[in-house]
C-alpha cells in the first residue's frame, strides 16, 4: 500500500488506535503489535517474500547474539568469522536478488567484446522491495555489536519489530539500533505535540508527493522514456524537472515515514535537510539521503580510509572513488547509476585537488567567502552540478544520457513558448497542460520559499511555531491542494526501484 493510498490511510490510524487505546503503555504487547502491523505491511506488497525479511532478521540476531559472547579483548578469530558470515549471507541475498543479472549480463558482453562466445546466464527473479534498505540497517547492528557500539539485544521481538518497522521498511530512513532499537526496549507514552507534529510531516509530505513530484513525473516521463524524440529546451525543463521530482518524492516519502513513526511514539532521524541550497558537493551529501550518505562514511569510506592510510593523501581520495561507485550500484544494477556516483566522486576529488586554484580565482573575483553573492554562486554552481548528474540517474541508458547531454544545447526557447501557448485545457506533446506546467512550477516555488525560511529550523518545527491562526490556515491550503491540484495516479516512489 502506498503511503499516498486510501488504504495506507486507514492501516495507519488502525495501528495508532489499537497501539495506544487498546494496548495502553504495555510495552512488550505493544512490540508484539507493531511486528504483525510490519510484517501485513510488508506482505501487502509481496507476501512471498515476507520470508526473506525474516530470514535476515534471524541471521543478523543470532550472529550478534554470539558476537556479543565473545571477548572483544581475546583474539577475535571467532567473532570476525561470526561476522564475516552475517555480512556475507546479507551481501549474497542482496547480491543474488537485485545484482547477478546484471552482472552476469556484463560479463557476458565483456567476454563478446574480448572475442568470447558466452551467453549470459539471467535468472527470471523479481526484485524484493525495500531489500536494499533493510539490508543495511540489519548489517549496521551487526557491525556496531562487533565493533562494541551497542549490546546485542535479547529481545527477538523488539529486534525483529525494529529491522521490519512498516514507516522505513520500503525505502528508510536506514535507522541506526543505537536511535531506534533503544525505543522498542522502552516504555512509551503518547505525546500530543509530537502526534500533532506527525500529523504535519505527513501532510508536508503528501503535498510534495502528489502535488509536485507526481505531476513533474508527467513530463519528465513522457521525455525521458522516449528521449531521441526531443532536444533542446524540452530535455533541458525535463531535467531540471527532475530534479525537484526526486527531491519532493524522496523527501515526501521520509516526511510521512517519520510523521508515521512520530504517531506512534518513535523518532526517526531526518533524511533531507534542504540539499539544493548546498554551497558544494560535500555539504549536498550532508544533507541528501543523509541516512544513507552517513551509512556510507561509517561503514564504508572510514574503514576504507584505515586500511589505505599507508597511501596518504591518495588513498583518502581513493576510498571516496569506490564509497562512490559503491553507492551509484547501490542505487541500482545499471551503468547509469554506476557512472553517476562516479561523477561525484569527480566532484568530490577534483575539488579537493583544485581547492588553491579555486580560492585564488574567488579572491580574483573578488567574491569573498560568506558574501551573499559568493553564497548564490555557490548554491548555483553546487546545483547545476548535481543537476547534471541527475541526466544519468534518471536517463533508461548509458546511450539515453549521452543524446540527452549532447542535444540539450542550442536552446531554442520558441518552443518553450509555444508550449505554453496552449490552452490550459488542452495537453502539450509532454504530456502535460498548460496549467499544470504552471501549477508545478507555483508548487515548487511555494516549498522553496518555505524551505529557505525554514531552513535552520528541523522537520515542521516551521510551522509549530507560527501563530495558530496562521498554522490552520496553511493546513487548509495545503489539503485543498492536495486535494484540488494533486496527482492521483498512484504512481509509485522512486526509491522502491532500489
Amino acid at each position: 500500500m502506498l503511503f499516498n493510498s486510501i488504504e495506507y490511510l486507514i492501516f495507519l490510524v488502525s495501528v495508532f488506535f489499537i497501539f495506544w487505546f487498546l494496548l495502553g503503555n504495555h510495552v512488550k504487547l505493544q512490540n508484539i503489535f507493531l511486528l504483525i502491523a510490519n510484517y501485513f505491511f510488508y506482505s501487502w506488497w509481496d507476501w512471498r517474500f515476507l520470508s526473506l525479511i525474516i530470514f535476515i532478521s534471524a541471521v543478523n540476531y543470532f550472529c550478534s547474539i554470539q558476537i556479543g559472547k565473545i571477548d572483544p579483548d581475546s583474539s577475535g578469530i571467532r567473532r570476525k568469522l561470526i561476522l564475516i558470515i552475517s555480512i556475507l549471507i546479507n551481501i549474497g541475498l542482496l547480491g543474488i536478488f537485485k545484482y547477478f543479472n546484471f552482472f552476469a549480463e556484463s560479463a557476458s558482453l565483456l567476454l563478446n567484446t574480448i572475442g568470447f562466445k558466452a551467453d549470459a546466464i539471467t535468472l527470471n527473479i523479481i526484485l524484493p522491495i525495500g531489500i536494499s534498505f533493510y539490508t543495511f540497517q540489519t548489517m549496521s547492528y551487526t557491525l556496531d555489536v562487533y565493533n562494541t557500539k551497542i549490546e546485542p539485544t535479547k529481545n527477538i521481538i523488539a529486534f525483529f519489530a525494529y529491522i521490519s518497522f512498516f514507516p522505513l521498511v520500503l525505502a528508510g530512513p536506514i535507522e541506526r539500533a543505537g536511535n531506534l532499537l533503544t525505543q522498542f526496549l522502552k516504555k512509551r507514552e503518547f505525546n500530543y505535540d509530537e502526534a500533532t507534529d506527525g500529523l504535519r510531516q505527513i501532510l508536508w509530505g503528501l503535498f510534495k508527493k502528489v502535488v509536485i513530484a507526481d505531476r513533474l513525473a508527467i513530463l519528465v516521463n513522457q521525455v525521458y522514456n522516449n528521449a531521441g524524440n526531443y532536444e533542446g529546451v524540452t530535455l533541458l525543463l525535463a531535467t531540471y524537472f527532475f530534479a525537484f521530482q526526486i527531491y519532493c518524492d524522496f523527501s515526501g516519502y521520509s516526511d510521512i515515514a517519520i510523521g508515521s513513526a512520530k504517531l506512534l511514539g518513535f523518532r526517526l532521524m531526518t533524511n533531507f535537510r534542504t540539499p539544493y541550497f548546498s554551497k558544494d558537493i560535500t555539504e549536498f551529501w550532508r544533507r541528501w539521503h543523509i541516512s544513507l550518505s552517513t551509512w556510507l562514511r561509517d561503514y564504508l569510506f572510514i574503514p576504507l580510509n584505515l586500511q589505505l592510510r599507508y597511501l596518504r593523501n591518495f588513498g583518502a581520495l581513493l576510498a571516496v572513488i569506490i564509497t562512490f561507485l559503491i553507492c551509484g550500484l547501490w542505487h541500482g544494477a545499471n551503468w547509469t547509476y554506476i557512472i553517476w556516483g562516479a561523477i561525484h566522486a569527480f566532484y568530490l576529488v577534483f575539488a579537493v585537488i583544485t581547492l588553491n586554484i579555486a580560492n585564488k580565482v574567488y579572491n580574483f573575483l573578488r567574491l569573498n567567502k560568506g558574501t551573499p553573492i559568493r553564497k548564490f554562486v555557490d548554491v548555483f554552481l553546487t546545483f547545476h552540478l548535481v543537476l547534471f548528474a541527475w541526466i544519468f540517474f534518471r536517463a533508461n541508458s548509458l546511450n539515453d544520457a549521452v543524446y540527452i547531454i549532447t542535444h540539450i544545447f542550442p536552446l531554442n526557447l520558441s518552443e518553450f513558448v509555444s508550449m505554453l501557448s496552449s490552452t490550459g485545457a488542452t495537453q502539450t506533446a509532454l504530456g502535460l497542460t498548460k496549467r499544470g506546467i504552471i501549477l508545478a512550477l507555483i508548487s515548487i516555488g511555494i516549498m522553496e520559499f518555505v524551505h529557505l525560511m525554514g531552513r535552520n529550523v528541523k522537520n515542521s518545527a516551521f510551522l509549530k511555531n507560527k501563530p495558530i491562526v496562521i498554522r490552520w490556515a496553511i493546513y487548509y491550503a495545503l489539503i485543498i491542494a492536495i486535494i484540488s491540484f494533486g496527482e492521483f495516479s498512484m504512481q509509485e516512489f522512486i526509491y522502491f526501484q532500489f
